[in-house]
């Protein structure tokens, strides 16, 4: 008789467990259940809104995107360009000291 009395206990806390779990699953439930419902009935006025408005921020992603890559590529112009400075000015700071080797000094 205690095993049948264990028995209950343990079925009575599996019960409970499991009561507690469906009474917080069925606010979800529910919930689910009424987006789904009232899903469809949107009013035709604010959908065509709706979609402009995502459509909108679609767009505007795509040109911050294109925003940054081209700040990126202006920046690696502006690298190439004070890289070709800094070796025309060594050219030519190489030009000249060959040519004063070449002559003699003169210049």
């Amino acid at each position: 008789m205690s095993l049948r009395r264990g028995d209950g206990k343990a079925s009575r806390l599996d019960k409970e467990r499991s009561a507690s779990v469906m009474e917080k699953s069925k606010p979800e439930d529910k919930l689910r259940e009424l987006v789904e419902e009232f899903g469809g009935l949107i009013d035709p006025r604010h959908k065509k809104p709706a979609v402009l408005s995502k459509q909108a921020q679609e767009r505007h992603k795509k040109l911050q995107k294109n925003v940054d890559n081209l700040q990126e590529s202006i920046d690696y112009l502006r690298v190439c360009i004070k890289y070709k400075l800094f070796d025309l000015e060594a050219t030519r700071r190489e030009n000249e000291y060959l040519k004063k080797l070449l002559g003699g000094g003169k210049s």
